[in-house]
């Protein structure tokens, strides 16, 4: 209605994918979409600050930072949290860190031990009316 953003299309496939059973040690730096189902102990991010879609599922866990335009949670984070453009917390979301967002979408069950901080870096233009004041009054 008054003043509603179009929130941006998420990335509509997964391009990569870490499976149950799977490590991985170090940052990660992906373009398109990627799944964790496994372990990840390093920052996950987009390269060069391009959209991307991150979806930690349910038995996921990941010990770093995320820097990603759109996440999607249902495992297990410990570590900040920046999504530039949407973030979703499933049921059985777990964040242990910080949460930077835009619009949020936080699921009954979803936790976060940390600081929300709603990202206002695109702040709404509103028309500012000035009050003359009236003389003799």
């Amino acid at each position: 209605m008054f003043g509603e953003k179009k929130r941006p299309a998420p990335q509509k496939r997964i391009d990569c994918l870490i499976g149950a059973g799977t490590t991985v040690r170090g940052d990660i730096v992906f373009a398109g979409g990627l799944r964790i189902d496994g372990h990840v102990v390093g920052n996950v991010a987009t390269g060069d600050g391009q959209a991307g879609t991150l979806v930690v599922s349910e038995h996921a866990k990941v010990d770093g930072e995320i820097r990603v335009s759109h996440v999607v949670v249902n495992g297990t984070v410990h570590g900040p949290v920046v999504a530039n453009d949407y973030l979703e917390l499933q049921p059985k979301a777990r964040i242990v860190g910080d949460v930077a967002y835009k619009p949020l979408e936080m699921h009954v069950g979803a936790v976060i031990q940390g600081r929300l901080n709603h990202d206002l870096a695109e702040p709404e233009t509103a028309s500012v009316v000035e009050l003359k004041r009236v003389q003799g009054a």
